[in-house]
């Protein structure tokens, strides 16, 4: 490959800016829309604990605190009551962005990684629109993760870094320990109820990582995007040529001429790829389908809000 393409960003500012706009027409046109100019404790969260909004009172438990005690109800019934208050938290919309092997690939229009980072940058532009702190993890050499900011400046830092150039890299060992761990980070670091948007091919999608996701997904709103690549669903006639898997670096010839060999790919891709969904639906995790040859992603965007 040659290095003025190994150092060019998935995304240049043309790009960048195109999606910004059409970020900004959605969420000015989108009939489902959650917030619009919302600011810390607009939001009401699902989980009741300490806040300023008053939800309930219950019944005394051990180890409750006697400051929250509801004194009008506890002398109207005779019981001790407690009162619960609905907590407040500011919207935030967590997204990781896989740059793993498997993902630096393409035969059609981009890489499955620069699909990656235009759903990636049009979900942050969205969410700026309607003032949702944005953050983000990358899945990569190392990792690195980007604290939630708000704003257009905050964003444009998180953006640098999903759009830097993504040159192939050879596979490491352990990569399915790799994702577990990742997995769990995500479920220790990010604030309950946030929205994680996971954006990868899910190759190295296995059993070992079903109970992590399941928490993960009970944890938070997690939205899975599954990227693919045209060649990866229906193999082309090329003829006689040598394929090299980008997770294993292993190396095979396959005679794409033959239409046995083409129909015996698709079927295998789309076992794979069944079991995939069905493993994330017995994680309970949304998933949403995207080829990487997809140019218009705001539909996709705004109908899995």
């Amino acid at each position: 490959m040659r290095p003025d393409v190994v150092d060019q960003a998935l995304l240049d500012a043309g790009e960048i800016a195109t999606l910004a706009a059409q970020a900004a027409h959605g969420a000015r046109t989108a009939v489902r829309r959650e917030v619009h100019d919302h600011h810390a404790g607009d939001w009401p969260s699902a989980w009741l604990g300490r806040g300023l909004d008053f939800e309930e009172a219950r019944p005394y438990a051990p180890g409750d605190d006697v400051r929250d005690m509801d004194w009008r109800t506890t002398a109207r019934l005779g019981h001790p009551f407690i009162k619960t208050y609905r907590e407040e938290r500011q919207p935030l919309l967590h997204i990781v962005v896989d740059r793993g092997p498997r993902m630096r690939f393409g035969t059609r229009r981009r890489l499955k990684v620069t699909q990656a980072a235009r759903m990636a940058v049009l979900a942050g532009f969205a969410a700026t629109e309607s003032n949702i702190a944005v953050g983000a993890t990358l899945w990569d050499r190392p990792d690195r993760t980007l604290p939630a900011r708000h704003g257009r400046l905050g964003l444009l830092e998180l953006v640098r870094a999903i759009v830097a150039p993504c040159a192939p890299v050879p596979a490491q060992a352990g990569e399915a320990l790799h994702e577990l761990t990742r997995l769990q980070t995500l479920r220790a670091e990010l604030p309950r109820g946030s929205r994680l948007l996971l954006l990868s091919d899910f190759a190295w999608l296995t059993p070992l990582h079903e109970p992590a996701l399941a928490s993960l997904a009970e944890w938070l709103d997690l939205l899975a995007v599954c990227i693919t690549d045209p060649a990866e669903r229906a193999l082309p006639d090329v003829g006689l040529a040598c394929f090299a898997d980008l997770g294993s670096a292993q190396t095979r010839w396959i005679d794409t001429g033959k239409a046995a060999v083409r129909e015996a790919h698709a079927a295998t891709f789309a076992a794979c790829h069944a079991r995939m969904a069905t493993t994330l639906a017995r994680c309970a995790v949304r998933h949403l389908d995207v080829g990487s040859e997809v140019d218009d992603l705001l539909p996709l965007l705004y109908g899995h809000g």
